[in-house]
């Protein structure tokens, strides 16, 4: 029986292969195996879930000899090999107001959406007004609460389905915590660790969103995670809050990166 070869694999079992594969393969690895190959990573089928690694565009640049070549031009093409297919987008530091204009105009599909904290520091007043582009949006990570509020109502307002939030190092003051509670009454998924989050706005949250199954504040500070929290999370399937103090910390045992915190909530 003669074997058979990898590139005379149909084209679209080809095609549902190569999109379970990350960015960094379809980018360095598939184009130089074979024709049939390359021809397939060019679906858009396979560039659905675009999540950046921060190595990634020096290695694209060695891989192909391209001495010159910015965060927003690299983001704008792999976006583009999407064609609109995109469903997952974690995006690198460093994109600016024109990269997420072309996102919300280029990523209508979003269901899962993460801004560093950079982003959102240098632009913080237009990510609200992108919002409603997204109206299948149901996860939003954010690398700080920048402006928190304006997004939460434009996600009340637009995304019907969303259900879980990640903010990175965020500072919980009564604000904040009651805007989650009043805006995102139904939220599922909330991820806050590292946050600074006294034991009264935490408990605003513990008792406000009550359709939560995961929450997740660990590594904290401003509350005990004694009996008493423990018992008002008690109604939550999935309460984390390992590592969190009311005093002070050291800033070594308290460092947290942020990608482990984006991962961490994908696979929650």
């Amino acid at each position: 029986m003669e074997e058979r070869k990898w590139e005379d694999l149909e084209f679209d079992c080809l095609v549902s292969v190569l999109g379970r594969l990350g960015m960094e393969s379809l980018l360095l690895d598939v184009p130089f195996v074979c024709k049939s190959w390359y021809k397939a990573s060019l679906n858009p089928s396979c560039w659905k879930r675009l999540e950046w690694d921060f190595t990634l565009l020096d290695k694209f640049k060695e891989k192909y000899k391209i001495h010159k070549c910015s965060v927003d031009a690299f983001t704008k093409f792999v976006v583009g090999r999407s064609n609109g297919n995109c469903t997952g987008l974690i995006l690198p530091n460093g994109c600016t107001e024109e990269v997420l204009n072309y996102i919300a105009d280029e990523c209508p599909a979003l269901i899962y959406l993460s801004l560093p904290s950079r982003t959102l520091s240098c632009e913080p007043s237009i990510v609200p007004s992108l919002i409603g582009k997204w109206e299948h949006l149901e996860n939003l990570g954010l690398g700080s609460c920048r402006n928190l509020f304006n997004i939460l109502i434009q996600i009340s307002l637009a995304c019907n389905k969303f259900s879980g939030l990640r903010i990175s190092f965020a500072n919980i003051q009564e604000e904040e915590a009651s805007a989650i509670v009043a805006l995102l009454p139904d939220i599922k998924y909330l991820v806050l660790r590292g946050a600074w989050i006294n034991f009264k706005n935490l408990v605003i949250i513990l008792q406000g969103c009550k359709n939560l199954v995961h929450l997740d504040v660990s590594n904290c500070l401003g509350f005990d995670p004694d009996e008493k929290v423990l018992e008002l999370a008690s109604h939550i399937k999935t309460f984390k809050c390992e590592g969190s103090m009311l005093e002070d910390y050291d800033d070594d045992d308290y460092a947290i990166d942020h990608d482990d915190l984006v991962y961490d909530y994908i696979s929650s």
